[in-house]
């Protein structure tokens, strides 16, 4: 139970207290390259003069990633300001879990796997193929590869979205091409089949959030599931190529499919196991939804294959979503929303839908719903879904 806030007799005042989250706001070392600090900022330049201020580290350790060289990212950051203290994050309990082999020893891990052996099927993986450690990291994904192999695991296939926003727009190559050769390399005995299936842009495919735009799963699912797109001989001529043509930054590239003779080598079949490496909740809950959800209104998925369906995390504590997962999150309690109501204050929360989830659900310590109905207020503004570089102001 949570208890009322104490009074402190230092502080009186009137009228509502306004916590604005600035979106790419800080303090840089460098002018140079520092939009923030190259602008005028008559009004902030006069808080920062006439009012109290202290400034708070956004990355690394001190929001609960695994070190000081990782960088922040709006989950984090929010749960940092909504509890006012620091718990492991996402990144550091995935990369725990997995080096100290904890994960595999888990319930899901083990009937994901017995069920692809048992059967002969696939294991597929879907997620960001970087090392941005915001949604995934792709040193996680070839661990799980290699115990996969290790434990007897006969085919997997790998369905990568491309990055160009936690990591650098046109990266991608930095990581296909040798997780390619990874793959290539563990399959040379011949007992092993691991292949990259199908990729795209994650502003294009699979990882939409808050319901904004349902095509983009509509599309994953296509290109994942159905092995249905545009075809290739390799995920590097399909980046390539689609980059030629297009112009495209690494994040706004269209899907794509590796086929063999005309034939997709990755579909997702009754029988096969599926995990979401993702770790991060916001972007994965909708693709999860698609895999998990019995009836589907939001597209025609055309075929639902009947899969054994893991998250890396639980994306959604308080709904159970997904109902498998491989490693549990950050149990985050008292948070501000939740002190607040037991004080009988009212909260009003604002945001455009591309952020509402982290002035809510993250802010609330990975918590849906209101702790208290009538002191609590929600105001969604519905973003547009023209592409980010074209529309970047909120």
């Amino acid at each position: 139970m949570v208890e009322p806030l104490t009074k402190n007799g230092k502080i009186s005042r009137k009228g509502p207290v306004v916590l604005v989250i600035m979106d790419g706001v800080g303090f840089g070392k460098y002018k140079e390259g520092d939009a923030v600090a190259a602008a005028v900022t008559k009004n902030l330049d006069k808080l920062y003069a006439s009012c109290p201020y202290t400034k708070l580290k956004a990355h690394g350790v001190a929001v609960g990633l695994p070190s000081d060289a990782d960088m922040g990212n709006s989950e984090v950051g929010h749960n940092a300001m909504g509890c006012g203290r620091v718990f492991a994050q996402g990144a550091k309990l995935v990369a725990n879990s997995i080096d100290s082999g904890e994960m595999y020893k888990g319930a899901t891990w083990k009937k994901l796997i017995d069920n692809v052996k048992a059967k002969g099927s696939t294991l597929h993986f879907i997620g960001l193929l970087s090392d941005g450690n915001v949604h995934s990291h792709f040193d996680n994904l070839k661990k799980m590869v290699v115990e996969a192999k290790k434990e007897g695991v006969r085919k997997v296939r790998v369905h990568a979205l491309l990055d160009g926003r936690d990591v650098g727009e046109m990266s991608a190559l930095d990581y296909f091409d040798p997780f390619a050769d990874f793959l290539k390399e563990l399959s040379a005995d011949g007992s092993f089949d691991a292949r990259i299936a199908s990729g795209g842009g994650r502003m294009v495919i699979t990882m939409d959030r808050y319901n904004a735009n349902w095509d983009m799963v509509k599309k994953g699912w296509y290109t994942h599931v159905l092995g249905e797109g545009r075809q290739f001989d390799s995920a590097h001529d399909a980046i390539v190529t689609l980059r030629k043509e297009t112009g495209a930054i690494d994040q706004d590239l269209p899907p794509f499919v590796i086929a063999e003779n005309g034939k997709p080598v990755g579909t997702i079949e009754d029988g096969d196991s599926v995990i979401l490496f993702n770790f991060r909740g916001d972007r994965a809950l909708e693709i999860t939804k698609a895999f998990e959800a019995d009836e589907l209104k939001e597209f025609d998925r055309v075929s639902h294959p009947a899969v054994e369906y893991a998250g890396m995390m639980e994306y959604d504590g308080d709904l159970h979503v997904p109902r498998q997962y491989l490693v549990s999150p950050p149990a985050i309690d008292r948070t501000m929303a939740e002190y607040l109501c037991a004080t009988g204050i009212r909260q009003f929360s604002i945001s455009e839908t591309q952020k509402f989830g982290h002035v809510t659900y993250f802010f609330n310590g990975n918590k849906s719903g209101k702790y208290v109905e009538k002191l609590e207020e929600y105001l969604e503004i519905p973003s547009d879904i023209v592409p980010i570089e074209q529309t970047p102001s909120m």
